[in-house]
């Protein structure tokens, strides 16, 4: 039994009456709408995709979901006012993988993510390709890798800032491949897309979707996915993992969250739902369109992937070297 199923059942353990006088508001449940809280701008893809598995949710269960947009603080904000909620599943949180970047980019949080909160669903993520400057000879990840060993410091990879999934994807894959290059940040992504294909970075993590306009237009050289298996749209381009240098599948993230001690019918009655709702073709052709991976885990799934995720990061955080802002 791994440890987050055994803390999930200390925590019931101690909590059983709270649950017990929580079951019969879970019988009823929903009498009216719910509010998902999402830590992103309205538009964002990951507030799209919330919104397109929701509607067809409310369609299952009676009743709308409204999301209310708090962005802040890297998400910090929508995650502390929804672990304050009470746990009647009313509010939510549109859940996502900035929490665990937010755990080695601050020193103190004003939550516990895995404490506070309660696993409902994962939605899926957001993959991402390797893409590489054109024209310098770098047709394969071997032989980008090549370079850099041949140049150490030389060679350099972009990202949106520490602790982007760009830059932990650059950190991910500049360690398994033993390689020294720089970091160079952007505070602007298109700028950074324009110095790759010019030639004055050399490799970059770029989600699928903005990847391919790239490829298509022959301005990067598209070495490698970061999916498990092959994307549908480019069968020809090998995984990272078949290339021998695997990072995560899914850089970013999101899915759904309830406060703790949220009572298990509720949770289980969204997880169901919510499965329903992406088992739909109609669904999963939209999703992947606009480059989002669906992937449905049961809650206990969803805990334990999160819970995994944190450590990794973690990890990543002490071997790369990436200080907490404050």
């Amino acid at each position: 039994m791994t440890p987050f199923r055994l803390a999930r059942i200390a925590r019931y353990a101690a909590v059983a009456l709270a649950i017990q006088a929580g079951s019969a508001v879970a019988q009823g449940w929903p009498t009216h709408q719910i509010v998902v809280v999402s830590p992103f701008f309205a538009g964002t893809t990951y507030d799209l995709v919330a919104r397109l598995v929701l509607d067809q949710v409310a369609r299952q269960i009676g009743q709308p979901f409204v999301l209310e947009n708090r962005p802040g603080d890297g998400g910090s904000v929508a995650v502390a006012s929804v672990v304050k909620a009470a746990p009647d599943g009313y509010t939510l949180l549109l859940s996502t993988s900035a929490m665990v970047t937010a755990v080695i980019l601050h020193k103190s949080l004003p939550y516990d993510a895995l404490r506070d909160l309660e696993p409902v669903a994962l939605f899926g993520g957001e993959p991402s390709a390797l893409l590489a400057a054109p024209g310098k000879g770098y047709s394969t990840v071997d032989a980008l890798v090549a370079a850099a060993k041949a140049n150490p410091g030389k060679l350099k990879f972009a990202s949106t800032g520490i602790g982007s999934a760009a830059h932990l994807a650059g950190e991910r894959f500049r360690l398994v491949a033993g390689l020294e290059v720089q970091h160079a940040i952007y505070t602007d992504p298109t700028q950074a897309l324009n110095d790759l294909t010019a030639g004055r970075i050399d490799f970059y993590f770029v989600p699928i979707t903005p990847a391919l306009a790239l490829a298509a237009q022959g301005k990067a050289a598209f070495l490698g996915v970061t999916t498990t298996g092959r994307w549908p749209p480019l069968p020809s381009v090998p995984t990272l993992a078949e290339t021998g240098y695997a990072i995560d599948t899914f850089l970013t993230w999101c899915g759904l969250s309830a406060p703790a001690n949220t009572p298990p019918e509720i949770v289980n009655k969204l997880n169901k739902a919510i499965g329903n709702a992406m088992d739909l073709p109609a669904i999963q052709d939209r999703l992947q369109r606009m480059g989002f991976k669906p992937t449905a885990m049961e809650p206990d799934q969803y805990g334990q992937f999160f819970a995994d995720d944190i450590a990794t990061t973690i990890k990543l955080g002490k071997d790369a070297n990436i200080k907490p802002k404050d």
